[in-house]
This record gives C-alpha cells, structure tokens and sequence, in this order.
C-alpha cells in the first residue's frame, strides 16, 4: 500500500527515467535544501509534452526511502504525486531534471521536462525546469553548485503567479560565467525528418536532428553560446492578446 508522505519540501522528475544521471546528479544538488520526494517515470519519456495516461492504470515502484518510479509520463508523475502521496499538500519547489540534452526556443512545447514544471505550476507549485544544453559528453557534475545556488534563492523567492522557470545550463565544455534573463529563442529545422530504408526495402521516416537557432539578442541560445546559464520565465496563459484587434471583425460576420 503506498503511503502518504508529510513534510516534503521539493519534488522531483524529469522525463529521462529515475534511473537518469541527471535525475541523480539533480538529488545531490539539493540534499541538504530539504525534505525530498522523487517521483520519475520509470522509463524514458522525452518529447512526450505534456501527455497524461489515460487507457491504462498507473502503477509506482518504491526504490528508495521517498524515491519512486512510474509507469507513465512526467505530467502522471506530477499528477499522482499530488494526489496520490502528497495529499494535495503543495511542496516548497518542484523541479523537473536534469534533462539530458537542451530544452530552449520552441522545443520547450515538446519537452516532458517543461511539461511536468507547467503541472507544477498549475497546481500552484513554484516550479521550475533544468536541462543540460549538450547534444552529448552528458557530465552532469559541474552544474551541482550553480543548481545549488539558484534553488537555495528560488525557496526563498515568491514566484508570480502562473509562471516557472526553464533553465538550460552550458555543457562542462564550458566555463560558467554567471546567468541571464532571457526570452525563448527560435529553433531552425534543418533536417529533422529524414527518409531511410530498412533491411527489408521499405522505407521509412526518422524524426530527429541536431536544430540550430535564429540570432536573437537575448535568447536563451544565444546565453548558452556565450556560457551563461539560461533562464527564461515561462506563463502558462498562451493568449496571444496582441491579435484581439485584429480578429475582433470575426465577431462581426457569425
């Protein structure tokens, strides 16, 4: 029977499985911060967004003292963790990570990563996202102290309302050289879908592909080219009220 949990102070997932280097690299970082729960897909779920479980049943796996698995996607995990053994008792912080791989410009609308912070936020959690911006040579060591340090100011910090943070951290290859602010960049496609063929002679589609990024002042790739940490605020509202006036004559003509 699983049990509730009182008294946790953060929460963790990520989208690359509870067995990730990221996840466990994540749980060193912030150890002495507080109560800790980990509730993380048991297996890999990237690019899932923000997909709920809906034609099967949802099981967890103890592995640890207050250290779970799920058969599901990051957004489940936010979902049971809330109901299931929190008992509607909101933690100080969420974070989702360390994803192994980048989350920035509009990648962010496909990462599980994201997608279990925004559930976090729905449910009024301070929430916040973490990504390793590397395509490989996934060392997750070096961004201990820099987590340490923004999560020990993010407890301490009101968040506003409906919004979390998307952090991406330059890979080892990288000095540090501190943090920017920053607004999501815009992904170039090159090649993400490419034709192949089987054994076999039949064709078939891979989607995929390292994407590159449009020179934006102020981005979150162009804070990672210069080996900043990457923040961008995030708000769950996706309105775009800049358009009222021009849409507002189709009220006119139905």
């Amino acid at each position: 029977m699983v049990k509730v949990i009182d008294n946790i102070d953060i929460l963790l997932t990520n989208d690359d499985g509870i067995q990730a280097n990221g996840l466990k690299t994540l749980q060193k970082a912030v150890a002495s911060l507080g109560n800790i729960l980990v509730l993380a897909p048991n297996k890999e779920q990237s690019a899932t967004s923000r997909a709920l479980t809906i034609h099967k049943m949802l099981y967890i796996e103890e592995h640890n003292e207050n250290v779970f698995s799920i058969n599901g996607t990051p957004t489940d995990s936010i979902l049971v963790a809330y109901y299931g053994l929190l008992k509607n008792k909101n933690p100080k912080l969420l974070i989702s990570g360390i994803n192994h791989g980048p989350n920035m410009g509009d990648d962010v609308t496909y990462s599980g990563t994201v997608a279990a912070a925004m559930e976090g936020t729905a449910f009024g959690i301070p929430s916040i996202a973490i990504s390793l911006a590397t395509w490989d040579n996934f060392k997750f060591e070096h961004t201990i102290p820099i987590i340490y340090k923004i999560i020990s100011s993010a407890l301490k910090k009101k968040f506003p309302a409906d919004t979390l943070l998307n952090i991406n951290i330059p890979p080892i290859t990288t000095k540090i050289k501190g943090i920017k602010i920053t607004r999501l960049g815009k992904r170039i496609y090159n090649d993400a879908v490419t034709k192949h063929t089987n054994p076999s002679g039949k064709e078939y589609f891979w989607i995929g592909g390292v994407p590159s990024w449009e020179k934006m002042k102020g981005c979150d790739f162009e804070a990672i080219e210069q080996g900043y940490v990457s923040i961008t605020p995030l708000h769950l509202d996706l309105t775009n009220y800049k358009t009222f006036d021009y849409l507002s004559d189709w009220e006119e003509e139905f």
